[in-house]
């Protein structure tokens, strides 16, 4: 295990600011390259088939984001453990939780495309509650996703494994490898094929199966003596709890977006149309790229975090704590500018199409990310009490802002306000979670700082 140290120890001895560079900036290029999955797909749709192909897309997101929470619960979940044990000294139980992780990423998952297969059309229509004319695109997209949803979830979820084990770059590449193929193969299969919407859902499971492959790879090489062992792949209850504590807030975050954009899609129906859910998934598609550097900041922080929690480091914790904080804030503020700058060509990116769908666009997203700078400073504080071990707070501060929020109000602000009521639900959301994160944090902050003390 020699070989192994020289990728982690310098998390505890290095000077934070470099370290966080070193280990954040990788991540941001793999999660804005990666953010690319989805996004090049309704830019393709977009251009090449029509505005109602983007709809579909935009209406089955709620069940993909259902296969990503599988992907986020068991890797976050294990690789929070992982960096935590890695930090104790305790190497015997790294691979132990590896291949629990392996496991339970082909099982749950797995559990989840089987019905989704054999319910489909009744998910399409009794619960995303799809219009008659958006159907054929939205079947057509996510039955081929379905087909190789495990590699979905198998593969960013192990690449988490590759950048806590001290190779941040080549957890880059892995992400690098996936969108790049798909931005290669989308135009291929939807233009040259002529095989429409399926086309960028075929060109997306394809890459999600080659980055799988290389992950694989990597754990059979030499840049590292870790390796997935048969005998570690058995269901240990102990084990499985501890993970899914760890990974449950991030996890039921995502399954808290997938629950409110049914719901926003059902609003969005109720007071606009087909191009109202069409504007809607654009404006998320660029939501999802500005807020890109700030996850792949979290990303990078939390073996950081992690690591010097579990080496009783707790100068270091605190100190990368608030360097990811000032930068996330810098980062999410300057997203912000662009987007309330120049809607109109953001919006452009991914139709030709003028009138009611840009006038809607832009005022959906000018509403919706009017409080945007402060969504920084709250995500970051979830991912510390995630990397930590302390999910009871994470999980609060990571539903306060999706369930507990939002959701009352995009139920009732559209009541007073019609279709500019959902947009509004967002920035007020914002508010009341940013007040929640102050409260919390400043009672953390205030532990730690005894700890520090205590430190010397």
């Amino acid at each position: 295990m020699e070989q192994h140290s020289s990728g982690t120890d310098r998390i505890g001895t290095e000077k934070i600011g470099k370290l966080l560079l070193d280990f954040s900036i990788p991540a941001i290029i793999g999660m804005f390259v990666n953010t690319i999955y989805n996004v090049v797909d309704r830019i393709y749709v977009g251009q090449g088939v029509d505005p109602l192909g983007i709809a579909g897309v935009t209406v089955v997101m709620p069940a993909m984001l259902v296969i990503m929470s599988f992907s986020i619960l068991i890797g976050v979940g294990a690789n929070a453990l992982f960096s935590i044990r890695l930090g104790e000294g305790r190497r015997d139980e790294v691979e132990r939780i590896m291949g629990h992780a392996f496991l339970l990423l082909f099982i749950l998952p797995g559990i989840f495309i089987i019905i989704s297969l054999i319910f489909l059309d009744d998910i399409l229509i009794r619960i995303l509650g799809i219009s008659e004319a958006v159907f054929p695109y939205a079947k057509s997209y996510f039955q081929v996703i379905l087909y190789g949803g495990i590699f979905g979830a198998m593969s960013p979820g192990i690449n988490h494994f590759i950048r806590s084990d001290g190779h941040p770059r080549i957890s880059m590449f892995t992400q690098i490898l996936g969108a790049g193929l798909n931005i290669i193969l989308d135009p291929i299969f939807i233009f040259v094929f002529g095989w429409g919407v399926a086309g960028a859902a075929w060109a997306t499971i394809i890459s999600q199966f080659a980055s799988f492959v290389w992950v694989m790879f990597y754990f059979n090489s030499k840049h590292t003596p870790l390796r997935f062992h048969i005998r570690d792949m058995k269901l240990d209850p102990g084990l499985t709890s501890r993970i899914i504590a760890i990974g449950f807030a991030p996890a039921a975050m995502t399954v808290a977006m997938s629950v409110v954009t049914v719901l926003q899609n059902r609003m969005l129906y109720r007071y606009g149309s087909d191009l109202a859910v069409a504007a809607m998934g654009i404006v998320f598609s660029i939501i999802m790229v500005v807020t890109t550097p700030l996850q792949g900041l979290t990303q990078g922080a939390q073996p950081i975090v992690g690591y010097n929690y579990g080496a009783k480091n707790f100068r270091r914790v605190r100190d990368t704590y608030k360097w990811t904080v000032i930068s996330g804030s810098i980062f999410i503020t300057a997203g912000f500018a662009v987007i309330q700058l120049f809607p109109q060509a953001l919006i452009g990116i991914f139709t030709a199409e003028k009138g009611e769908l840009l006038d809607l666009g832009v005022r959906c997203m000018r509403f919706s990310t009017m409080l945007f700078p402060l969504v920084g400073f709250q995500m970051i504080s979830s991912n510390y009490f995630q990397s930590v071990g302390k999910p009871v707070q994470s999980t609060m501060l990571s539903l306060s802002r999706q369930i507990f929020l939002y959701i009352p109000l995009v139920l009732l602000l559209p009541r007073i306000w019609g279709i500019d009521g959902v947009f509004y639900a967002l920035p007020v959301s914002d508010i009341g979670s940013a007040a929640l994160t102050v409260a919390v944090m400043r009672h953390e902050l205030k532990r730690l700082g005894g700890l520090v003390a205590e430190e010397g």
